[in-house]
């Protein structure tokens, strides 16, 4: 067999393994490369093989990565991320007046959209592009310049600049506020709560919220969804309560379709930040744009946040 020139698996297995690790699941890396679960299993039995180290630990989601994985990983997203923004630098030739933005579902559809035509009449010669998203990992940083995340503000590879922090705090339609009426925080545990099972680890969900406000909380309690804007929508069909991030619901409880329940309030244990990859230089468009949220979150930190509930 004729020896690889920098000793490496094959093509193929590494971008399998690549996949299987970002997604962190066999199943959906087959369905990303147009091949069965069972050939990614036998390109990573292979590759284990070869290297002689597992790579991944089966768990009750999926799959994780060993500590070598782990290394292995960041070297081949890294190489795969450089090698994509050449490819594309290549196609697109000069784009320097396009920006793309990642962020949450939640965060575009309920903060960063409703701002955004303040941006298009302020450069009109600026086309930005929005990946929206909750899984972080399926954006490939040569896809964006920027995003918006959500947690600690501690990400390889990334400069993060502080936007703002947020307050947690119960909430639900009119309809189920009236039905019960004199409820407080301590009964919270005993009413319908809608659990939102979020991809990113920093999410802060009804367990803390309510462990930071005292109350018991019976982690087999209350309905599971996929996405936070689900979530609302279900409270607000008056199946339940739901954890409220004020920057996000404050204008849907401004307009009545949500109402705070109980004076339960907690600061919010992680914070919104600006973040951009910290190997490369932002382009013209991208600083734009960074400036430009800047100012818009400068003004969001100068709206004093609630710490009760106001008396109706």
């Amino acid at each position: 067999m004729v020896r690889r020139f920098y000793g490496l698996p094959s093509l193929t297995a590494l971008a399998t393994f690549e996949a299987a690790a970002r997604h962190g699941n066999f199943t959906l890396a087959a369905a990303e490369l147009n091949v069965t679960t069972g050939a990614v299993s036998r390109q990573i039995k292979s590759m284990e093989q070869e290297i002689g180290s597992a790579l991944f630990v089966r768990t009750g989601k999926g799959v994780m990565l060993t500590a070598p994985a782990e290394q292995l990983y960041r070297a081949l997203a890294s190489g795969f991320s450089r090698a994509s923004e050449v490819v594309n630098s290549i196609k697109q030739g000069n784009s320097a007046r396009n920006v793309t933005i990642a962020c949450s579902e939640v965060f575009g559809s309920m903060w960063l959209i409703p701002r955004m035509p303040d941006f298009w009449r302020r450069f009109t010669d600026i086309s930005v592009d929005h990946l929206i998203g909750d899984n972080f990992k399926t954006f490939r940083p040569s896809q964006l310049e920027i995003r918006i995340r959500y947690g600690s503000g501690k990400w390889i590879d990334e400069t993060a600049e502080f936007l703002f922090d947020d307050c947690l705090y119960p909430v639900c339609s009119p309809g189920f506020a009236e039905r019960h009426a004199g409820a407080t925080a301590a009964d919270l545990a005993d009413l319908p709560l809608l659990n939102v099972e979020w991809v990113e680890p920093g999410w802060t969900g009804w367990e803390e919220v309510l462990s930071r406000g005292g109350v018991p909380y019976h982690a087999a309690s209350g309905r599971r969804f996929g996405k936070f804007s689900v979530a609302l929508q279900a409270a607000m069909a008056d199946q339940g309560l739901v954890v409220g991030w004020h920057r996000l619901v404050g204008p849907l409880v401004e307009k009545g379709d949500l109402v705070r329940f109980t004076d339960l309030v907690v600061p919010d244990p992680g914070a919104y930040y600006l973040t951009w990859n910290s190997t490369r230089a932002l382009p013209p468009a991208a600083l734009s744009l960074r400036d430009w949220i800047r100012g818009i979150a400068e003004e969001e930190r100068r709206t004093p946040m609630p710490l009760a509930r106001p008396s109706s």
